[in-house]
């Protein structure tokens, strides 16, 4: 019982996640929701715009992952250096920690 009771404390004691997100759309918090529908039609200048609330990933389940601090400024160099008028699709290394991306790379699809 009590191996059982250590490995399952180890398993939840781990928080955060090294995964890839291939395919995704870039996308500030603040328009998240409204462009759920249609995450493609989402603008590169909308997404500029509103880059002060937070930067992230709308998932193909329709989910928002917030970037940290350090992803922020990643996907707003990106943006900011693109000419890319919509689908803003990226690919993004990094580790998840709840509901936020601690981001490695990111980079266009």
């Amino acid at each position: 019982m009590k191996k059982i009771v250590f490995v399952l404390l180890m398993l939840f004691s781990v928080g955060a996640l090294a995964s890839t997100w291939d395919n995704v759309t870039l996308v500030d918090s603040m328009c998240a929701r409204k462009v759920k529908a249609n995450p493609d039609a989402h603008t590169r200048e909308c997404t500029l715009g509103c880059a002060g609330s937070g930067l992230g990933i709308l998932t193909s389940e329709g989910k928002f992952l917030k970037f940290d601090k350090a992803g922020n400024e990643q996907a707003s160099k990106l943006l900011s250096e693109s000419d890319k008028k919509d689908r803003l699709r990226v690919k993004v290394d990094g580790e998840q920690n709840g509901d936020i991306i601690a981001v490695k790379k990111i980079e266009w699809q």
